[in-house]
């Protein structure tokens, strides 16, 4: 029996034929990824998904994206898991969405503080915001009130404003930690107003609305569905709104603009990611179903009750945009203070 054996090439075709067969086998298995991908998407989704909520349970955060969420996976008939994934502002659950999948199986509701206000004042962050997501939609907006205690002599905003330059060190404010959205709205109060209060930091409101009423606190910026309370029951006085349109669970007050600040606003938005790189097919998806989310009666209400607005972006390409500029804002305040943690 003959056996024939193939004829090997010369070195120099060998050669150029492996130069072409390289690009044309990259080619094929890219082909291949994007199929396999593309028959995923179509299919998504398949199993739960995780829905990443870099904040305390119980938490107004949290509560937000529980009442979001339980729609949004009726809209997908799927299942939506919440899970709280907390510590240092919220940037330790942020990065680790940075770190999955982008499968459309790991998704983040967040905050302005973690993709707006972090970069600037954490030194070093386990993620980039714009290398390390996908940003898919903006839920909502929620403002903040000005509590201060019947002590201090203010009705108005300019009232508050003179009796602190008349008396200066003589006010505090209470925050819910350093280069939290309540310290560093505060401090954005103080720098366009031109006066100063010492800060005493808390970990949360929830103390240091205990101490304005016991007196030792003066002011503070907090929540207006759990600031209002003591309001209505003369414990404490409220000034303005931080947003730019007056609140509907406080329409008899002015915002800052109204009061005098034309500048100020410090809204905290809330924000829906996806690690980088996620199939624009998917991605549609998850939009529409938290859109719709946000859109229903019932949610709309309840979201309102908490103190949450409709978006002001109502596309995604809107959302990167005010992201972009609330985050160049913050860099400012930041700086201008010289607010950094380690």
């Amino acid at each position: 029996m003959t056996t024939t054996h193939p004829t090997s090439l010369p070195p120099g075709q060998a050669n150029r034929r492996s130069r072409w067969l390289r690009p044309l086998r990259a080619l094929a298995g890219a082909l291949l990824a994007s199929a396999c991908l593309s028959a995923q998407a179509g299919n998504w989704p398949e199993r739960p998904i995780r829905l990443i909520v870099p904040f305390p349970t119980g938490g107004a955060t949290d509560v937000i994206s529980r009442l979001i969420a339980e729609q949004a996976a009726k809209e997908l008939n799927a299942n939506i898991v919440v899970d709280n994934r907390t510590g240092a502002g919220g940037t330790i659950g942020t990065g680790e969405v940075a770190r999955n999948k982008a499968d459309g199986y790991t998704l983040l509701l967040t905050t302005s503080s973690t993709h707006a206000v972090a970069p600037h004042l954490y030194k070093s962050l386990p993620y980039v915001v714009e290398r390390d997501f996908t940003p898919i939609a903006h839920l909502g907006d929620a403002a903040s009130v000005l509590l201060v205690t019947p002590s201090v002599p203010a009705t108005t905003l300019g009232e508050l404003i003179a009796h602190a330059r008349a008396q200066p060190g003589e006010l505090n404010y209470a925050s819910s930690g350093n280069g939290t959205i309540v310290h560093l709205g505060t401090e954005a109060f103080l720098n366009q107003a031109g006066i100063e209060m010492s800060h005493v930091p808390y970990r949360g409101t929830g103390q240091a609305i205990n101490d304005m009423l016991a007196g030792s606190i003066h002011v503070l910026l907090d929540a207006i569905p759990t600031g209002m309370p003591y309001v209505r029951s003369g414990q404490l006085r409220a000034l303005a709104v931080t947003g730019r349109q007056r609140s509907a669970l406080a329409p008899e007050l002015p915002t800052f603009q109204e009061a005098g600040l034309p500048d100020y606003e410090s809204l905290t938005w809330f924000g829906l990611y996806a690690p980088a790189g996620l199939p624009d097919e998917i991605r549609d998806k998850v939009y529409a179903a938290f859109n719709a989310s946000i859109q229903n009666d019932a949610v709309r209400q309840r979201l309102q009750s908490l103190g949450v607005d409709a978006p002001r972006s109502t596309s995604r390409d809107e959302f990167i945009t005010l992201v972009r500029e609330d985050s160049l804002r913050w860099k400012r305040l930041i700086d201008a203070a010289g607010v950094h943690i380690q």
